[in-house]
């Protein structure tokens, strides 16, 4: 069984890349094709597998900024040569379950979210993209085309796997297709739990607007409980602007940093709704409960009262006095950790091999079927 693993494109490190990787542990051989590869952003997290790229790095525009090459990546995705191929897995939030395989070929896609930009936020996508404004107004008709494409590249796809619950109900709002769901990878063996003194609440991800983190920043100062804020993004500077001095942002942080963090504060807020949401399972993993917005995944891995609490309206007035009524001591740091297991990567592996594995031998006996 000769496998080819689809990646959109390798250039920050998220929840698909912890994905990537722990296909690239199942299938070690199997090569990564993707639109882009900064081995540079990515370090050396891929430096030693197998990265093929599409022609879109060799153009000029890809020097002004990567998503100027938008209205290309639907060709380049469809360029990828996978006729030598038996199965073909395509890890996407985007454009990767569009390639083109070899009759013969089962593809499995595992779906973060059907594109973002293209169907749940489009609206907000346009408005909050900082291009020129003639630019902005040629955008709706580029989107609309790109949704036609995305809804034809979808029928491609032989079985559709869901990173949740969530995204399972938008794959069959959007495309129309059932989906099977498997939770993605946490590094849970990377976390352990501290009996350190519990002094500050902790937040953090990419810093960008939907993920709300101004509404935590603006709750905290009004409190004035102490904060700590992980990771960078182009939201960083309006954030630091408002933010009280009981705020600190501490920045990009190592893996053992992180780890540290996590394990010694009083709990961790997550104010978005995300498709799946790591963050929030890395705290559980690390016995802290999670404060966090009763939308997307949240549902999924926060269990309400055994591994933190919910709150119902995405405003700094809600959370404000969420955090204030919350109550560290009702938790059982060692009940949360347990929770959190069963979203590790070692299960994550079991039941991603397995699937493919059975999806392989009644494809290859209904290909025989048919000769």
């Amino acid at each position: 069984m000769r496998v080819a693993l689809i990646h959109d494109h390798l250039t920050q490190y998220g929840g698909a890349e912890r994905v990537l990787e722990a296909f690239q542990a199942i299938w070690p051989e199997a090569p990564t094709y993707t639109l882009k590869y900064d081995p540079i952003a990515m370090g050396s997290t891929f430096q030693h597998k197998v990265i093929r790229t599409s022609f879109l790095e060799k153009l000029p525009l890809a020097r002004l900024g990567f998503r100027w090459l938008l209205p290309l990546m639907p060709m380049a995705t469809e360029s990828y040569n996978l006729s030598e191929f038996d199965v073909v897995i395509s890890n996407s939030s985007a454009f990767s379950k569009g390639v083109i395989t070899a009759p013969h070929a089962l593809h499995i896609c595992y779906c973060h979210t059907p594109t973002r930009y293209l169907w749940s936020d489009s609206g907000s996508y346009v408005e909050e993209l900082r291009v020129p404004r003639i630019v902005k107004s040629l955008l709706p008709l580029a989107l609309h085309k790109l949704r036609t494409w995305d809804q034809l590249a979808a029928n491609r796809v032989d079985k559709f796997v869901a990173n949740s619950e969530t995204v399972q109900r938008r794959i069959q709002k959007y495309y129309r297709r059932d989906s099977q769901v498997i939770y993605p990878p946490v590094d849970i063996e990377k976390f352990s739990i501290s009996n350190e003194p519990k002094t500050y609440y902790l937040t953090g991800g990419r810093l960008v607007a939907y993920k709300r983190f101004d509404i935590v920043v603006d709750a905290f100062t009004k409190i004035g409980k102490p904060l700590k804020i992980f990771g960078t993004g182009p939201e960083e500077a309006e954030l630091k602007r408002c933010a009280g001095k009981n705020i600190e942002f501490v920045g990009r942080v190592s893996d053992e940093e992180r780890a540290r963090l996590f394990a010694n504060a009083i709990a961790f807020i997550n104010p978005q709704e995300e498709d799946f949401g790591i963050t929030p399972v890395e705290s559980m993993a690390a016995g802290r409960p999670v404060i966090a917005y009763r939308r997307g995944g949240a549902l999924e891995t926060v269990v309400d009262g055994l591994s933190g609490v919910l709150f119902d309206e995405q405003s700094w007035e809600e959370l404000a006095d969420t955090v204030l009524h919350f109550d560290e001591q009702q938790f059982d740091p060692q009940k949360i950790r347990a929770h959190a297991e069963q979203f590790s990567t070692k299960i994550f592996r079991k039941k991603i091999y397995d699937l493919v594995q059975g999806l392989w031998r009644d494809h290859e006996q209904s290909t025989l079927g048919s000769v």
